[in-house]
């Protein structure tokens, strides 16, 4: 088994009523931890994201009080907040590997970020012999976009679960998807 999921930043603050809540945030959640349920043991290894910024700075100026919502953003995902937590209905038990990402920078792709111990994701994957990533997560039109940009470019197959992703604006989120289609992506329901 060769096969690693990536759940990419199922947090409050992206889920509805956060700081930068996406619409339908909510309910990815329930449709993971559904999934998770079911085909957890499908994966050698399950790796979730999380923003993480810090909370003394502007994070690189990622955070602006003008954002223009694509550079720059309101402050959200802050170290230590309900916001940074995962959202109370994506259930983590069977996740191997927990990554924190942006601290003390932007950071969209979960490649940019660390596991708790310390490795970066890159590594993990090789060391691990993972060919195949399924992605799932928020949003699809800016963090999966991203971390499955990232899995593409360190070579590995990357099929997108579009029934388990939400994005912040459809217009986006269809241009993302057909990006990531043209960048050799399988965009494919889960099947749960």
């Amino acid at each position: 088994m060769s096969k690693a999921l990536f759940i990419v930043d199922v947090q409050n603050d992206f889920t509805e009523g956060g700081a930068l809540g996406v619409e339908g945030g909510d309910a990815v959640a329930e449709r993971i931890t559904q999934y998770l349920s079911a085909h957890a043991g499908e994966y050698s290894m399950i790796i979730a994201s999380r923003d993480w910024h810090d909370d003394d700075n502007d994070n690189g100026g990622h955070f602006h009080p003008e954002p223009d919502y694509v550079d720059t953003w309101p402050s959200h995902c802050v170290a230590g907040t309900e916001g940074a937590e995962y959202d109370p209905a994506l259930v983590v038990e069977s996740v191997t590997h927990h990554v924190k990402k942006g601290q003390g920078e932007a950071a969209y792709s979960l490649f940019e970020g660390v596991t708790d111990e310390g490795h970066k994701v890159s590594d993990l994957l090789t060391e691990h012999g993972i060919l195949d990533v399924d992605v799932t997560g928020i949003a699809t039109d800016y963090c999966v976009r991203a971390s499955a940009l990232h899995a593409i470019e360190h070579g590995r197959h990357v099929r997108i679960l579009t029934d388990l992703i939400a994005g912040v604006a459809p217009e986006s989120s269809e241009a993302a998807l057909a990006e990531l289609a043209h960048a050799g992506a399988v965009l494919a329901e889960s099947g749960a």
